[in-house]
């Protein structure tokens, strides 16, 4: 367990941080077998640097292409909202210009 109580599970042969992250990644393969989104990645991580100092790191928990939209889209299977996650929320949109979606 974490400290926010959520629980390692495991799903065909992938750890994630949540059972809530293992439910939302199995949506995202259905949806990228009927041809919805394509080009999951999990994991991806994006370099957070100002002025050309390297701040930290995000790692994303999905990013794939969305058909719907016509864009990537970079997404974290969030249960508490840290003041760290704020924080590289912020970030990922001054730097990189990306909207994190939070399901």
């Amino acid at each position: 367990m974490s400290k926010y109580n959520s629980k390692i599970t495991e799903v065909g042969g992938i750890k994630f941080h949540s059972k809530k992250e293992s439910i939302r990644y199995q949506e995202l393969v259905l949806l990228e077998r009927a041809a919805s989104i394509r080009d999951l990645r999990l994991q991806v991580k994006y370099s957070l640097d100002v002025n050309g100092v390297h701040i930290c790191n995000y790692i994303a928990d999905f990013v794939y292409h969305d058909y719907r939209y016509e864009k990537t889209i970079v997404e974290d299977s969030k249960g508490v909202r840290t003041d760290v996650f704020k924080l590289k929320s912020k970030l990922m949109k001054a730097i990189h210009n990306i909207d994190i979606l939070e399901t």
